[in-house]
C-alpha cells in the first residue's frame, strides 16, 4: 500500500483519536445558498483523495459513508448528471509536542541548609499524527462550492487499526447539520 493511501487511512482514523472529545469540525456555506433545494448528488470522477489514478480503499469508504448520509437526508444518488458534486481532501502530517513536567525533589539537606523541596522541569517530546479531512459540495451547474465541512484532530494507533468505523462516525459528524433535501411533489 502506498504512503498516500496509508496517509489517507490515517486521516480518516484520526477521528476516533485518543482525544475523547473527537475532532474539531468546522462547517461553512455560501451566503444565500439553498443546499436543501438540490435533489441529486454524485461524486467527481477523479477525487482529490485519489492521486494514483485509481480509487483507494479510503476513498471507497468515504464515498459509501457520504452516500449513506446524503440518501438518509433525502438526496438521490445520480452519478451521471447530479446537481451537487462531492469531493474529498485529506492530509496527515507528523507533528511534535514538547511537554514540561515538574519533578519534585522533596525534602533536602545540603551543607546545613535545610528546605522543603523544589521543582525542576522534566521535558518530554511527543510525536503524533495530525489529520484533516474536508468534504465539499459543489453546485455542478455553476461549478461553485456551496457547502463544506472540515474535521481536524489527532490520529491514534487504535483508529489506525480500525478505519471503517472511524470513517463512518466522522462523516456522520461532519454532515450532521446538512439540511435535508426538500421534497418536490
Amino acid at each position: 500500500m502506498s504512503i498516500r493511501h496509508l496517509a489517507g487511512i490515517a486521516l480518516a482514523l484520526l477521528f476516533l483519536s485518543a482525544c475523547q472529545s473527537g475532532p474539531e469540525i468546522r462547517r461553512d456555506s455560501v451566503p444565500g445558498a439553498d443546499v436543501a433545494g438540490f435533489r441529486t448528488f454524485g461524486f467527481y470522477e477523479e477525487l482529490a483523495t485519489d492521486r494514483a489514478g485509481y480509487e483507494s480503499v479510503f476513498t471507497a469508504r468515504l464515498k459509501a459513508a457520504v452516500r449513506k448520509e446524503m440518501e438518509w437526508r433525502g438526496y438521490r444518488y445520480e452519478p451521471g448528471q447530479p446537481e451537487l458534486r462531492v469531493n474529498f481532501f485529506a492530509n496527515v502530517e507528523t507533528r511534535q509536542e514538547i511537554r514540561e513536567y515538574p519533578l519534585h525533589l522533596g525534602y533536602f539537606a545540603y551543607r546545613r541548609h535545610y528546605g522543603y523541596g523544589f521543582y525542576t522541569p522534566e521535558w518530554e517530546v511527543v510525536n503524533y499524527r495530525q489529520g484533516t479531512l474536508t468534504i465539499d459540495l459543489v453546485d455542478a451547474a455553476r461549478n461553485t462550492l456551496v457547502w463544506t465541512a472540515t474535521a481536524e484532530g489527532r490520529v491514534s494507533e487504535d483508529v489506525m487499526r480500525r478505519p471503517g468505523r472511524a470513517v463512518d462516525e466522522t462523516v456522520t459528524l461532519m454532515l450532521r447539520p446538512l439540511p435535508s433535501a426538500r421534497r418536490v411533489d
